[in-house]
């Protein structure tokens, strides 16, 4: 298993905006500049999955495990022998709301994806936690 995490903390939004921006997958081409397209049918809740189609890349099926409003959201996507799993948490601290960015890839070939796919989204967290924030932050 690998794991990798980033956090943040900020006073420019709220739990509740961050969790607006990412309840709202339809809309996440608007402030993701490496998706072309994600879509939801339904409800942004467990059970529930949605098409994404990063620039460049094939389209993956993305199933919602967990879903706690304005707290927390854990998906997965399957690749042939390994699964990745992303763990997003908002938690309001004293301090300002910390954001919680989590990768973990598991499976036999957990290693080919990590280098395919997973290194490349942690490296980019940082910058894209804060589009994140400035997209939120003008709901």
């Amino acid at each position: 298993m690998w794991t990798r995490s980033y956090s943040i903390v900020t006073k420019e939004v709220t739990k509740e905006q961050m969790w607006k921006l990412f309840a709202d997958v339809n809309n996440w081409h608007t402030w993701d500049e490496g998706i072309e397209f994600a879509q939801l049918e339904g409800r942004f809740e467990k059970g529930n999955h949605f098409t994404l189609k990063p620039k460049g890349g094939p389209k993956l099926k993305v199933e919602l495990l967990e879903t706690h409003v304005n707290k927390s959201f854990l998906d997965v996507t399957t690749f042939p022998l390994a699964r990745m799993y992303d763990n997003h948490t908002f938690e309001e601290t004293p301090d300002g709301l910390k954001i919680t960015n989590t990768i973990t890839v598991k499976g036999l070939l957990s290693f080919v994806w990590i280098k395919l796919v997973a290194q490349n989204i942690v490296n980019a967290l940082p910058a894209d936690i804060k589009k994140q924030i400035e997209a939120a932050s003008k709901r």
